[in-house]
């Protein structure tokens, strides 16, 4: 299993998403549709991919710029996948649990996320909003993560009725890291289209923790089954493994080829980024990156 969440938390966006690379990449074998997230453009010229992945904080973006997101996701006829990450990337005050959830039950961050909203809705693209991810999580990294359930519920469903009225035609992602409690968190059929999952594996971590590497399976079943319970399609929204040839290879064939396994498995998104918070046991950052995730 994962200990710790994986995101880009600390990734602004930047005109590196558009950026072209030499670098080869090539898609996992199978059906199921692939995405990525991709701030280095290395899958720039990659055909295949479904969905563009981005993060944004919803304080201290500069919004314009997704006009680029736009022309190049039409380009290359890819969805939009979008995580809103509810704090500001600088150093600051703001960034604080109970800032953001006071702010948020009385309303002072309505119009900022309104705002962002409206900015996502005017993109005449496929649009998914997943908001302040992986709620389950108690690892300190995220300062919307290990409230009490019913406050972030209560948050969630805030924020996604503003967030409907700026950008009525978006989907919307309620998106657990996918442990044992993720249902306390579960804000109802009415504020999910989708539920996306994170499923990482650092090889090396999982046989000096748990002795021994764990497999696509082991990691996703038990996260997948407790989706299943909301009747809902399921994503893997943060997807990435590190590990010896034969971790990797074992990964590229199971991550796209399981649509029987997991009939409502819809897509898997990579996050081709080092990680940006140190895993524990002083494992420092993984190199999530298709071009270095596998280890000598």
């Amino acid at each position: 299993m994962k200990y710790i969440s994986s995101v880009g938390a600390g990734l602004a966006l930047s005109a590196s998403l558009f950026a072209s690379s030499a670098s080869a990449q090539s898609l996992p074998p199978g059906e199921i549709p692939f995405g990525v997230f991709d701030p280095g453009g290395e899958f720039s010229d990659v055909s295949g991919v479904a969905i563009e992945h981005l993060f944004l904080p919803w304080e201290d973006v500069f919004l314009p710029s997704l006009a680029e997101a736009e022309s190049y996701t039409r380009a290359r006829d890819r969805a939009l996948l979008v995580t809103i990450e509810p704090w500001t990337w600088s150093r600051d005050e703001r960034n604080s649990p109970s800032v953001l959830r006071n702010g948020i039950a009385s309303g002072a961050y309505d119009q900022t996320m309104g705002t962002v909203c409206g900015a996502l809705g005017a993109l005449e693209r496929p649009l998914t909003i997943r908001w302040a991810q992986e709620m389950d999580d108690e690892s300190g990294q995220f300062i919307w993560a290990g409230w009490n359930p019913q406050d972030y519920i209560d948050a969630y469903q805030r924020m996604i009725d503003v967030c409907r009225v700026a950008a009525p035609e978006a989907s919307f992602m309620w998106s657990p890291l996918g442990f044992e409690n993720m249902g306390d968190f579960y804000p109802g059929d009415d504020y999910v289209d989708v539920v996306g999952l994170s499923v990482f594996s650092l090889g090396p971590w999982e046989k000096q923790v748990l002795g021994q590497e764990q497999s696509f399976d082991e990691i996703f079943a038990p996260r997948y089954e407790r989706a299943m319970a909301f009747g809902k399609p399921i994503m893997v929204a943060e997807l990435g493994f590190v590990g010896d040839a034969d971790h990797i290879a074992a990964w590229d064939a199971d991550v796209r080829s399981k649509s029987q396994q997991y009939p409502e498995l819809q897509a898997v998104v990579y996050f081709n980024q080092q990680e940006v918070y140190p895993w524990p046991n002083d494992f420092g950052l993984p190199d999530w990156r298709r071009t270095e995730h596998q280890l000598n």
